[in-house]
């Protein structure tokens, strides 16, 4: 895994760019082979009318990070995950190197950045999917740096792949049902009496049909969840995900390789876990999404968290400018520049400092 570090560099002034215009390609598609949502007109629309309306919830959290000054490592108001000091190196390269960062309860956290800069690993440290070199970090005041996913995933804390992990020669609902927590047929010699669990099933299963149907896949239950089309397959990890009842749920590029008809079901729904209490930290690289259901952004370069704040400022911070676009996407590098020695001194000297 590569990381791609970019420091908001010292120098002169450049004329401020909004990311969002030119860091979106025109038109992607997924791995599956789906429309991308970036730079999709079809999946922006459904942003918009995702949107429109912002609840109760939404304008309390807007409220309280509005006090909140948009800056690397702010405290916030009602701390839910606090991460100080994480590194991961890989040989030489250090690909995550978060000095402190905290995540609000209650909130939609957007965590964005160019390719390669750290997001999914840090992602894969804080649910114990990777080990970190150093650090530590806190969930709902716990320490956490050494918990298994498995434990972690009791604690209240959930996350979905950017690849989803949905197993494909089980049914839908049997996918559900192996999220379902507590269940004494689970054990070897739970399972041989049946009466210690078939009450236990039925219960599952009435709650998996009830998740099931507010993502619009209760009609798909005995299909095998390889069937599926990417974006089902997207809101069946989600749905998977609330059977285990969680608190915070962690969602690694859930708009990635959708298909622009399931972007608007998506976003609401993301959104609606918010409107429910659920803290929600997700990676996004579509920046019509990030802008209009996120409450904070994060910004990782390289490994580095280079800025935070609400969607709007952040965009246009010039830290997140030049993690986009380079710190020098404003230099004429044509032959009259490059002979220009005043040029070639600067940059000389920014690059010493890097």
């Amino acid at each position: 895994m590569s990381a791609d570090k970019n420091e908001n560099t010292a120098g002169e002034p450049v004329e401020t760019v909004d990311p969002v215009a030119v860091a979106e390609p025109a038109e992607a598609t997924g791995p599956d082979g789906t429309e991308d949502l970036v730079g999709s007109a079809a999946a922006a629309d459904a942003v918009a009318a995702a949107s429109t309306e912002r609840s109760a919830a939404a304008k309390k959290v807007t409220e309280i990070l509005s006090h909140v000054e948009p800056k690397v490592g702010v405290a916030k108001p009602d701390v839910i995950l606090t991460a100080t000091g994480v590194q991961r190196r890989f040989g030489g390269m250090t690909a995550v190197d978060v000095d402190h960062l905290e995540v609000q309860r209650g909130a939609i956290t957007a965590l964005i950045g160019p390719n390669g800069a750290g997001k999914t690993t840090f992602f894969n440290l804080l649910t114990g999917f990777d080990k970190a070199n150093q650090g530590t970090w806190e969930f709902e005041g716990r320490p956490i740096a050494h918990t298994s996913a498995a434990k972690l995933a009791r604690t209240g804390m959930v996350r979905t792949f950017q690849l989803t992990k949905a197993l494909s020669r089980l049914t839908v609902l049997q996918n559900m049902l192996l999220a379902a927590p507590g269940n004494p047929g689970e054990n070897l010699f739970g399972s041989l009496f049946r009466p210690l669990w078939s009450g236990v099933e039925k219960r599952n299963t009435a709650k998996a049909m009830e998740i099931l149907a507010r993502f619009n896949l209760d009609q798909k239950k005995d299909d095998f969840a390889g069937s599926l089309s990417g974006g089902q397959r997207k809101l069946l990890e989600m749905a998977r995900a609330l059977m285990t009842e969680p608190t915070m749920i962690m969602l690694d590029e859930p708009m990635a390789g959708v298909n622009p008809a399931l972007v608007q079901s998506l976003l609401h729904h993301v959104q609606a876990l918010r409107d429910e209490g659920m803290t929600v930290l997700f990676v996004e690289h579509d920046m019509h999404a990030v802008r209009h259901i996120s409450d904070w952004v994060v910004v990782m370069a390289e490994g580095r968290i280079v800025a935070e704040g609400p969607p709007d400022s952040v965009m246009q911070d010039q830290a997140v400018v030049d993690a986009y676009l380079g710190a020098h996407h404003d230099t004429d590098l044509g032959d009259d520049a490059l002979l220009d020695p005043a040029v070639l001194a600067r940059l000389e000297a920014e690059e010493e400092k890097r």
